[in-house]
């Protein structure tokens, strides 16, 4: 390997590669994007291949780049091992692992009761956030599974993913909107609109289902927050798509209402994703044994 390639040019490759985006891999990093664009201009120079093809506003791994991501994901893994190794007993008792919204609210609050009460030695360090950061992290080896909607085809290189129910998506309102009655399409078409986030894997089915019915309308806000979304619908008469278990609590105290859609196509797997060639430590074998039992319930 080049002796120039750094630990920085591996980390923007693998959050390009898993966000499909120079704007989300730099927001992940928390540096501008010219600077990332540079860091991944230097790694191709110094690889001396092409690692991603543009295609519209998508970054797609070419060949190459797909071999390189392999490589570079189990290196950082194992200079994360290596590194703890030199630090005795500085992992133990942690478990990573990494929470998209849909299954933040309900599922893996259940999943955390339960395992404290089976592993009470080991804390649960639990990180949330955009898919794409959450992917990256998990390629990282900074997570060690991540909870939630299934990941994009094209990011499921090197994981596995194990299905556990199907999440809808819900469009919601407060529990005393003005149009409450009507059909959702005529609601839509008349009042401000929350999408998620362009970076939310729900937000293509969304614009799918909205662009079907022609309501073209530019969202007033984008958010994938709990707080933030309840909060915009408690003082306006906006309409929100978001995952059904975001919103699960609210739905079911009557904060907020659901509207029927209709649409079969807002529904998406939920489920538990890792990398492939990860030995489960016991701790992680038991909160995945426990997600699987308490989704059923």
């Amino acid at each position: 390997m080049h002796p120039a390639i750094k630990l920085r040019h591996l980390r923007a490759f693998l959050d390009i590669a898993a966000s499909g985006s120079l704007t989300a891999a730099a927001r992940a990093q928390g540096i501008t994007q010219p600077a990332l664009s540079r860091s991944l201009a230097e790694l191709e120079d110094l690889l001396g291949a092409p690692l991603f093809l543009r295609q519209g506003r998508r970054l797609h791994l070419t060949e190459a780049g797909a071999a390189f991501r392999e490589a570079a994901a189990r290196a950082l893994q194992m200079l994360d091992a290596g590194a703890a190794a030199l630090r005795p007993g500085a992992g133990a008792g942690r478990l990573r692992v990494g929470v998209l919204p849909t299954a933040a609210g309900q599922l893996f609050p259940r999943v955390a009761l339960a395992f404290a009460q089976r592993a009470p030695q080991v804390t649960l360090a639990v990180e949330t956030g955009p898919h794409s950061h959450l992917v990256s992290l998990l390629r990282a080896g900074e997570i060690e599974l991540m909870i939630g909607r299934l990941p994009e085809p094209g990011d499921m290189a090197g994981l596995r993913f194990d299905h556990l129910y199907e999440d809808r998506i819900a469009l919601v309102s407060r529990a005393a909107h003005p149009r409450i009655g009507q059909p959702a399409e005529a609601a839509l078409a008349a009042c401000p609109l929350i999408l998620p986030p362009q970076s939310a894997l729900i937000r293509r089915a969304v614009e799918d289902y909205l662009l079907a019915r022609d309501i073209r309308a530019a969202p007033m806000i984008e958010t994938a927050a709990l707080a933030v979304g309840r909060g915009v619908l408690a003082g306006s008469d906006a309409l929100w798509f978001i995952s059904h278990g975001v919103v699960a609590d609210e739905l079911a105290r009557g904060v907020l209402v659901e509207w029927p859609t209709g649409a079969a196509a807002l529904a998406g797997a939920v489920g538990l994703t890792r990398r492939q060639a990860d030995t489960a430590s016991p701790a992680l074998e038991l909160l995945v044994r426990l997600t699987r039992r308490l989704a059923r319930t």
